[in-house]
C-alpha cells in the first residue's frame, strides 16, 4: 500500500497546477490565433463572398435598361445582372463582406417611386446580395448608382412598400 506523505501531496499538487496552467495557456493561444480584426484593412481573414445566380428575366432586364436610359444612367452590366454606374470611385481600398460600413442611400422602384432613404451602418454581409456585389466596386467616399434584379434584392417576397419580384434602383455612397 502506498502511503501519502506531505512530500507526495506537494508533488501531486504542483503537477496538477502545472497541467491546468498548460491546458489554459494552450486554449488561450489557439483562441488568439483564430481571431481577426475585420476593421484592419491589412487583414485577409475575410473569405466570405457574395453568392448569386444571374436569373433576371428578359422582361425584368428590359425594364431595368429602360429605367437607366430614362434616368440618364450610363450603365455597365455586372455578370450578376446588376446594372451600375460608378460616379465617384472613392478610395482605392475596397470593402469586403466582413467590413462594417456607413452608407447613405436612396432606394426607388422602377416606377421612380422612392421607397426608402437614409444613412445606415452595417456589415456588408448583412445587406441584400445586390449590395454585397455592387458596393465593393467603390471605396470610402465613392458613389454608385445601381439597378438590382429582384433575385438579388427581395426576390418573390414583398418587403414593406416593395412589391414581390421588383428590381430596385439605389443611389448610394460610402461615408
Amino acid at each position: 500500500m502506498i502511503q501519502s506523505t506531505p512530500k507526495n501531496n506537494l508533488k501531486t499538487s504542483y503537477s496538477s497546477i502545472l497541467s491546468l496552467f498548460l491546458i489554459i495557456a494552450g486554449i488561450a493561444l489557439l483562441s488568439a490565433c483564430s481571431k481577426s480584426d475585420n476593421n484592419d484593412p491589412q487583414s485577409t481573414a475575410c473569405t466570405i463572398k457574395a453568392s448569386y445566380k444571374n436569373d433576371s428575366s428578359a422582361t425584368q432586364r428590359a425594364q431595368m435598361i429602360a429605367f437607366c436610359n430614362n434616368n440618364g444612367i450610363t450603365y455597365t452590366i455586372h455578370p450578376s445582372g446588376i446594372l451600375y454606374q460608378i460616379t465617384t470611385s472613392g478610395d482605392t481600398t475596397k470593402p469586403d463582406l466582413c467590413t462594417s460600413l456607413t452608407m447613405t442611400y436612396t432606394g426607388k422602384l422602377m416606377t421612380g417611386i422612392q421607397f426608402d432613404k437614409g444613412t445606415i451602418t452595417y456589415p456588408l454581409k448583412d445587406l441584400i446580395v445586390g449590395w454585397q456585389i455592387a458596393v465593393p466596386l467603390i471605396g470610402k467616399g465613392g458613389k454608385i448608382k445601381m439597378v438590382i434584379p429582384s433575385s438579388l434584392a427581395y426576390g418573390p417576397n414583398a418587403n414593406g412598400s416593395i412589391p414581390a419580384n421588383s428590381p430596385l434602383y439605389f443611389e448610394m455612397s460610402i461615408d
